[in-house]
């Protein structure tokens, strides 16, 4: 018989990628690196929406005597630091942001990578900020130093489809799609 996992959720195929450090663990001030992606949520998409909720209401269920700290009664979800967070309050300027939740995953391990089909991604050209996939991730509860709430670990991620990348990087085929190859031009460089 399978046991579930209350804090695990795999986000629905819209949810995009972006800050995707997914093959080389990236340090943040000089921390431990990690293993790390910001995942875009349409606010359409409900059902990961209201499944990342109660996977948060769980973790904090599951982390109570870290989130209780030296106290004596567990704080509600709203006093908590959570990881669904809200993009068009803040990150109201970025786009690709627009109507979306987004939650910041990372893990001191590195993540599965598949294509559609479940098989191994070893391409990092295909992985990439601006794709669109699952990811699998984890929602626990921490009391660092005092300061107390909930993260998001990540597990594993699920490459389904090419997206416009993010960070303004054009595709070398925009850049050079519609130029002649240059022919018996002056400006021929290379000879």
């Amino acid at each position: 018989m399978a046991t579930t996992n209350s804090t695990k959720i795999i986000t629905g195929k819209d949810t995009r990628f972006s800050y995707v450090h997914l093959f080389e663990p990236q340090s943040i001030n000089g921390g431990t690196p990690k293993y790390s992606v910001s995942l875009i949520i349409p606010k359409s998409d409900k059902k990961t929406v209201a499944a990342i909720k109660a996977a948060m209401e769980a973790a904090r269920e599951e982390g109570s005597a870290k989130l209780k700290g030296n106290g004596k009664t567990l704080p509600p979800l709203e006093a908590l630091k959570t990881p669904l967070r809200d993009g068009d309050l803040e990150r109201p300027d970025d786009e690709a942001y627009a109507n979306s939740y987004f939650i910041n995953a990372n893990s001191t391990v590195a993540p599965g990578i598949v294509d559609a089909n479940c098989n191994p991604i070893i391409e990092r050209s295909e992985v990439y900020s601006g794709v669109y996939g699952r990811a699998s991730i984890n929602i626990y509860a921490f009391n660092t130093n005092g300061n107390k709430g909930l993260a998001a670990g990540l597990n594993n991620v699920q490459i389904l489809r090419k997206g416009e990348p993010l960070g303004g990087r054009a595709s070398a085929e925009s850049d050079f799609a519609g130029l002649d190859d240059g022919g018996d031009d002056d400006d021929d460089f290379l000879s």
